[in-house]
């Protein structure tokens, strides 16, 4: 079917030229357009979704693009329509129950990348009871951990909050129990001789008045394995707490992991989880599975921790990972506090929680606690580092989706391409989850499209995690793609890991060329030597333009400005995504970086342009390190 020849020619050659047709190039280009939609297939079981025009959800905009967690429905594969889809997925949730605008129940806030926290407001009653509504909460700057509490003791939340590095950021909340408005009251908290409080920056503190008499407490776990308590006892001229240090062995508090006398980092919570009058303590370990509970036997006025800690739930207790985050509240509404509990991961094989690590602990009556969920917010989540692809999967004429991972949670030496089949029509998207799609193992599975043989069907080459690109041939007979492995195809990086290939008629001759990016952030050119009915790439550039995007460069072939000619887009990890816009000629491309999309998240930018709402122009799904997809609307005119 084809064959590579590891030919370097002159620097000359560097400069590709000329396009295929408009449309061949939209059919080939690694992440083709795609218009989606319609009613749910019948065989899945679902109540249909009713036929509709995509109409994007809850939303954060930006220049030129609106981000959107809903409005396109996802079907999981149990048949459960997924709530908020394109939240990005969650890696190393750190939630956190208040009620923030003081309408009795309990609002959740999660943090998922450093700096910034989530919003979710409780709507009770809803489909969807913990709604998205930010992922920047008022714009606070919270470095690796965040504690809400009332520290000026006048009725509403202020924010304590991590300030790099391992200082204690004090947020005063300066409007109502209502409505909150935090200003930065002090970049650190101190004692009474004035010098800095610190806490790990990998430890999750908390504050509460834990002896009842009117003063805060703040406890902070060691990496010991104990707790320091600190009290309140006063302000500084600026209003701010001052703080006594009062022990470094609270309690006598020394958390000793199942592994042999190891400490590690650590979390905290409080709450009254017996509904005693007093605050109990929940802590996890990065060398514990699950979360330890510590009974306050004391009394409000004195508390009394000297007991065996025990895992929790007594009676079946949870075991992730390890470093797991709990938090205590009224979930679900009954009057008893739950639990939520996010998993950062621990000692015990962190790839096992990848996406599986938001557990829900519900105290279905008084003592009996029952594990509900380990996805709590229910969200499009592959585990990590996810990368999507447009193509017409099943052969309907409309474009389905591919998504890639870093690794599977179930089998740690592989990654998967996860199918998400659209069922509905060029206009109205609706997908549901179809397995995966088999092109061996390998991590980071990345397929580029294209007819290589000239026989009508889409051919794939396959990008992993290594530095080899392996290439398939369809056999499908009826527009649909069933893949088989061309074994005596294989293609080689003469640099860098991580292949991500793109396919695209470089020079003008009729036949798919391939650029591949890498972990380095360069991109490769192979020129397509052969025909169009037998493939033969040579390698030309191993840096070709010049480009660097930093790392993990991913590059996608597109006719961007609708001029005739393919311009590049280069995903990447920590600058976003960046257009190269095509200056030259079909038969002579000079690339140009014209500018950065408008995107949030530039930790890990693996973009596919599709147009979703069928006005013409390309929106976005970008895959996340969190596992999940971000869809963003295109708003440019």
């Amino acid at each position: 079917m084809a064959r590579v020849t590891d030919h370097v020619t002159s620097p000359s050659r560097r400069r590709a030229s000329a396009i295929q047709s408009a449309s061949t190039a939209a059919a080939v280009a690694l992440l083709s357009g795609c218009a989606a939609g319609g009613t749910m297939n019948a065989s899945t079981g679902v109540e249909p979704v009713p036929s509709h025009t995509a109409t994007f959800g809850s939303a954060e905009r930006g220049e030129g693009y609106t981000r959107h967690i809903t409005g396109i429905p996802v079907v999981d594969d149990s048949g459960r329509r997924i709530g908020q889809p394109f939240l990005g997925g969650f890696n190393i949730p750190r939630p956190q129950l208040i009620d923030i605008d003081a309408d009795g129940d309990q609002d959740l806030f999660v943090q998922e990348r450093s700096a910034s926290v989530m919003f979710f407001e409780h709507v009770p009653g809803a489909d969807i009871p913990f709604q998205w509504r930010t992922d920047r909460y008022q714009d606070l700057e919270i470095g690796e951990w965040y504690r809400f509490v009332d520290l000026d003791r006048d009725g509403d939340h202020d924010l304590l909050a991590e300030r790099p590095f391992s200082y204690v950021r004090y947020y005063r909340n300066d409007g109502t129990r209502e409505e909150a408005a935090f200003v930065e009251a002090a970049d650190t908290i101190r004692d009474t001789e004035g010098r800095a409080i610190f806490s790990d920056r990998q430890n999750i503190p908390n504050a509460t008045d834990i002896d009842g008499d009117g003063q805060m407490d703040l406890l902070i776990g060691r990496l010991e394995g104990t707790v320091t308590r600190y009290e309140e006892t006063g302000t500084d001229e600026n209003g701010v707490p001052e703080f006594e240090l009062v022990t470094d062995r609270f309690e006598g508090i020394e958390i000793v992991a199942q592994i042999g006398s190891l400490h590690g980092a650590n979390t905290m919570a409080l709450g009254d989880i017996d509904d005693d009058g007093d605050e109990d303590l929940f802590w996890g370990d990065y060398f514990e599975p699950g979360i330890l509970f510590l009974e306050n036997t004391g009394s409000p006025t004195r508390a009394n921790f000297r007991g065996e800690p025990l895992p929790f739930p007594t009676q079946e207790p949870v075991r992730t990972s390890g470093y797991n985050a709990p938090t205590v509240g009224d979930v679900d509404g009954d009057g008893d506090d739950d639990l939520l509990m996010g998993v950062l991961g621990g000692a015990y094989n962190p790839n096992t929680t990848t996406a599986d690590n938001f557990h829900y602990i519900q105290q279905a009556r008084p003592g009996l606690f029952e594990h509900r969920t380990s996805r709590f917010i229910s969200t499009i989540d592959f585990g990590a580092e996810t990368i999507p692809v447009a193509v017409d999967l099943d052969g309907d004429g409309d474009q389905d989706l591919l998504v890639g991972n870093k690794i599977e949670q179930n089998d740690t030496q592989n990654g998967k391409l996860y199918r998400l089949i659209n069922d509905g029509s060029p206009t109205s998207p609706s997908f549901r989850y179809d397995g995966d799609m088999d092109v061996g193992g390998g991590y980071h599975l990345l397929p580029a499209f294209g007819d290589l043989d000239a026989d009508g069907d889409l051919d794939a080459i396959v990008g992993t995690w290594s530095d080899r690109l392996r290439v398939y041939r369809n056999d499908a007979t009826d527009g649909s793609i069933e893949l088989a492995f061309v074994d005596s195809m294989s293609i080689a990086l003469s640099r860098g890991r991580n292949a991500t290939p793109t396919l695209g008629d470089i020079d003008g001759d009729g036949d798919l060329d391939l650029f591949v990016g890498e972990s380095s952030g360069t991109i490769n050119f192979y020129e397509n030597t052969g025909t169009p009915q037998h493939a033969e790439f040579t390698v030309v550039s191993d840096e070709y333009g010049d480009f660097d995007v930093g790392r993990r460069s991913l590059p996608i072939l597109r006719d961007a400005d609708g001029d005739g000619d393919l311009d590049l887009y280069v995903g990447s990890e920590g600058e976003g995504v960046i257009l190269f816009r095509n200056d030259g000629s079909r038969t002579s491309p000079s690339f140009v970086e014209t500018n950065r999309l408008d995107l949030d998240d530039t930790s890990f930018a693996a973009p596919a342009f599709v147009d979703l709402d069928a006005d013409g122009d390309d929106d976005v799904l970008l895959g996340t390190g969190g596992g999940g997809l971000w869809l963003y609307e295109n708003r440019r005119r």
